[in-house]
C-alpha cells in the first residue's frame, strides 16, 4: 500500500469515528440527562487511557501549562453541554453541521485576544454561515428562529475556543495522550457544577424505564472508545500527512458519514430552504479550510520555483 493512503485512511477512520461518536450521543442524550451524559463523557475516556498508560509515568503539566489545559477543559465542557442539548432538540445532521462551524470561528477569536488582522474569507464563511442557519430555521418568511440553533453555533463557538487552547497545550513536552488526559479530567472538574445543580433541582440523572441499563453502559463504554479512536487516528493522519491541505478536504467526511446514520437510524425530511441552509454551512466552512491552505501551498511551489 501506498505510504500515501496511510494518512487518508487514518483521517477517514477518524471522521467514521466522530461521526458514530454523535451517533452514539445522540442515543445517549434521550436517556441520560445532558450534564451527567458530560460528565461521562469525559471521565470514563480520561479512565481508560489512565489505565492504558498505567505502566508508564504520566508527566504532570508545568504551571504555565494549567492555564490554557484549564481553558481548553472550560471550552471543551461547554461546547459538549451545547452540543447535546442541541443533539435533545435538532436532528442528528442539523447539531453535527452546526458543531462542524468551529474551523469558522477561530480567526474571530484570535482577533479578539491576540488582535490578529480577520481575513475578509473569513467574514465571508461567517457570514454565509447565519444566512445558512437562517435559512436552516424552517419558515424563512416568518422567521420563527428556533434558540436551540444558537445554542448549536455556540458549540462550534467553543469548539474552535478549545483547538485554540490545545495549539498553545501542544507545544509542550507532553504527548498527544498526556494532553487528552489532562484535559478529559479537568473537563469532568469542571463539569460537576452542572451536575450537582441538575441533582438539586432533583432532575432524572438516568432513564432506566424506556431502556435496558445494560444499553447505556456499552453505549457509554464505545463512546469512550470512539471518542479516543478520533483523537488518535487524527494524531497519526497529521503525522503522516505531507501536508495540512492534503487531509483538509476530508475533514467534512464526518458530515457525509453522520447523513447517512440521519437516513439509516431517524425519519427526518427537512424542506429545501433547509436543505439549502445546511449545504450552505457546509460550503462555507469548506472553503474558509481549503482555499487558505491552497493559497498557503501555491506561494510556497511560486517561492521554491522563484529560487530554482
Amino acid at each position: 500500500m501506498s505510504n500515501q493512503l496511510y494518512p487518508i485512511l487514518f483521517m477517514l477512520s477518524s471522521t467514521f469515528s466522530l461521526s458514530l461518536t454523535g451517533l452514539f450521543s445522540k442515543f445517549l442524550s434521550q436517556h441520560l440527562e445532558a450534564s451527567m451524559l458530560g460528565v461521562l463523557r469525559f471521565l470514563i475516556p480520561a479512565t481508560l487511557i489512565f489505565a492504558f498508560m498505567v505502566r508508564k509515568k504520566i508527566s504532570v503539566p508545568e504551571t504555565k501549562l494549567l492555564k490554557p489545559l484549564w481553558v481548553r477543559a472550560l471550552c471543551i465542557g461547554t461546547c459538549q453541554i451545547c452540543f447535546i442539548y442541541s443533539l435533545q432538540h435538532l436532528s442528528l445532521v442539523e447539531s453535527v453541521v452546526l458543531f462542524s462551524t468551529g474551523p469558522l470561528f477561530i480567526p474571530l477569536l484570535e482577533k479578539l485576544i491576540f488582535s490578529t488582522q480577520v481575513s475578509r474569507l473569513s467574514l465571508v464563511g461567517l457570514v454565509m454561515t447565519f444566512v445558512g442557519v437562517i435559512m436552516l430555521a424552517g419558515d424563512v418568511s416568518g422567521f420563527n428562529f428556533r434558540p436551540e440553533l444558537l445554542v448549536g453555533l455556540a458549540a462550534g463557538l467553543f469548539n474552535a475556543g478549545s483547538q485554540l487552547a490545545l495549539y498553545r497545550a501542544s507545544k509542550t513536552n507532553l504527548n498527544p495522550f498526556e494532553i487528552t488526559f489532562w484535559t478529559f479530567l479537568f473537563a469532568t472538574v469542571a463539569m460537576l457544577p452542572f451536575l450537582l445543580v441538575s441533582m438539586t433541582n432533583h432532575a432524572v440523572l438516568f432513564d432506566t424505564v424506556s431502556v435496558e441499563p445494560l444499553l447505556l453502559v456499552l453505549a457509554l463504554g464505545a463512546l469512550a472508545v470512539l471518542i479516543i479512536n478520533t483523537q488518535v487516528f487524527r494524531s497519526k493522519a497529521y503525522r503522516l500527512a505531507e501536508s495540512n491541505a492534503q487531509l483538509a478536504p476530508l475533514i467534512f467526511t464526518n458530515l457525509i458519514f453522520t447523513a447517512i446514520w440521519q437516513v439509516a437510524f431517524f425519519e427526518e425530511s427537512y424542506h429545501l430552504s433547509q436543505l439549502s441552509g445546511l449545504a450552505l454551512i457546509v460550503v462555507a466552512n469548506l472553503i474558509c479550510v481549503v482555499i487558505p491552505k491552497w493559497r498557503k501551498r501555491r506561494s510556497r511551489l511560486v517561492m521554491q520555483h522563484k529560487m530554482s
